[in-house]
């Protein structure tokens, strides 16, 4: 009865608003979120982000603000936020033969070096992700750097021995802090152009061997991905405990809207950790605070793709980004003192110039211009010449940031207020005099409270400071009709109306 009566009010409502102009009312700025305490099992805990892009970013005329506007170095940024660990890709050789980089950030050696350096002048420790690739590496494909094709595993090995100690040392002596190696990127079917466990197990233990020897502190980790898949995930931690293979984490992506439940991937951890003794930690997670597309090209969540299903359990605002992180966290915390913590991934990569609202001649002049800096600057996913190297995939598909909708910064580079998450985990954000939902003051949140919202943007009724603070449940800023929706699908018993009735 609860759910007939909410839809009904709700279909109601639309009519009315059908023969309307409803406009967003602002809502009162604030620097957080609603987040929750998390006392962290491991002192140690990883609050990290991957910032790969960012230097492209830079060269390409991006620029970072702070929540009140104020234009300041990204790592800075980043540390004021609770950010304690960079995490920054390596590719051996991202350039064409007239080297023109690959696009991604073109992650050379080089800029890992002045990522790390940054990272360590605000405080913040360094995870080199060795993809062993001249380009991306994934499940799909782990293709060998252009140098290393034609060798045979044994001579990969050396090579590969040779390129992770010489990165390290070229990337500590521009004044990185490294406390971490990885060794390969979502390596379940292969790493360099070879596949099977034999042959992997080869090139983890040259990758491993090397890191040692570098820093005999620093941990040494291994990274895969689909934890959906439980029984083929705790398979590759008994295949590499066959293979005798010497790591000290267990990593992998999860991605909500791929990846399965956040009890499965504790279930997968702690097997890990309980079973081999392994620190077990999320190499890469992301969230959208939009559905919208920023810069003219289609992002891996949209309306239309990957933005339904059981485990996406927030809304697409910086509350439900936030809650995301808190979320994946927790399920890594639950895991004891060996879950080591967690990487939002490219958690800066913005567009590099705005096309939303723009149509015709104006859109497309955006776009070209968008167009060139990718290609100049490499801060698209891909350039047009990646094509040498990839020619069915980035060659084809080259193009800007897929992720510019799950960043935490909008699309002029100002933070959201979804990046506190970070600091927020260690004491918690929720404040005792604001009742998300309450539009209308009563205590409680009920349909009066989604009307009340509905009405005030057709000029029905009024909301005063409080009551916009209390109606802006979804904390964009905005009070709109998302906010009324949300309420709506809370007291239908849908999950992405969470945070909704918490004091904050």
């Amino acid at each position: 009865m609860l759910i007939k009566r909410v839809f009904a009010a709700f279909a109601a409502l639309m009519i009315t608003l059908a023969s309307c102009s409803a406009s967003a009312l602002s809502a009162p700025a604030r620097d957080d979120i609603a987040t929750e305490k998390i006392v962290f099992n491991n002192p140690d805990f990883i609050r990290g982000m991957d910032v790969s892009s960012v230097l492209s970013l830079e060269s390409s005329g991006v620029s970072f603000k702070n929540a009140e506007g104020k234009t300041e170095d990204i790592f800075k940024l980043l540390s004021d936020s609770g950010v304690n660990y960079i995490r920054v890709r390596v590719w051996n050789d991202p350039y064409d033969s007239e080297k023109n980089g690959y696009g991604g950030g073109n992650s050379d050696v080089a800029k890992a070096a002045r990522i790390g350096r940054r990272a360590a002048e605000n405080g913040m420790k360094l995870l080199v992700d060795f993809h062993y690739s001249d380009f991306w590496a994934d499940p799909s494909k782990q293709k060998a750097p252009k140098a290393w094709e034609g060798l045979s595993l044994s001579e990969k090995a050396v090579k590969l021995s040779e390129f992770t100690k010489s990165s390290l040392t070229e990337i500590k002596n521009a004044g990185a802090d490294i406390g971490m190696v990885q060794i390969g990127n979502e390596t379940n079917n292969g790493i360099a152009g070879e596949s099977g466990f034999d042959s992997m197990a080869v090139l983890f233990g040259a990758g491993a061997r090397a890191v040692r020897e570098f820093d005999g502190s620093a941990l040494v980790a291994l990274h895969f991905t689909d934890p959906e898949n439980a029984d083929a995930m705790k398979w590759i931690a008994d295949t590499l405990a066959e293979k005798k293979v010497d790591y000290d984490v267990f990593a992998s992506s999860y991605y909500p809207y791929w990846h399965g439940s956040l009890d499965n991937l504790t279930d997968v951890f702690s097997y890990i950790s309980d079973t081999y003794g392994k620190y077990t930690m999320v190499a890469e997670t992301s969230y959208a605070y939009s559905l919208d597309d920023f810069d003219g090209h289609g992002n891996t969540v949209s309306r239309w793709n990957n933005s339904s299903g059981e485990n996406l359990l927030w809304s697409f605002t910086p509350q439900g980004q936030a809650n995301e992180v808190e979320s994946v966290m927790k399920a890594v915390n639950s895991v004891g003192e060996k879950g080591l913590g967690v990487f939002y991934w490219e958690g800066a990569w913005i567009t590099v110039g705005d096309v939303s609202g723009l149509s015709g001649d104006e859109y497309n002049k955006k776009l070209a211009e968008n167009k060139s800096l990718w290609e100049s600057f490499g801060s698209g996913w891909a350039s047009s010449f990646s094509v040498e190297y990839d020619p069915d995939d980035a060659g084809v598909y080259c193009g800007g940031s897929a992720v510019d909708n799950q960043a935490f910064f909008d699309k002029n580079g100002q933070a959201l207020p979804s990046l506190n998450v970070f600091k927020n985990v260690l004491t918690g954000s929720l404040c005792e005099d604001v009742l998300s939902g309450d539009a209308d003051g009563s205590n409680e949140v009920n349909i009066n409270d989604a009307t009340l919202i509905q009405l005030a943007l057709i000029n029905r009724a009024e909301l005063g400071a409080d009551a916009l603070l209390r109606a802006d449940v979804d904390r964009d800023l905005d009070v709109d009709i998302n906010d009324a929706t949300l309420i709506q699908r809370y007291l239908a018993r849908y999950n992405d109306g969470f945070g909704i009735n918490t004091k904050r």
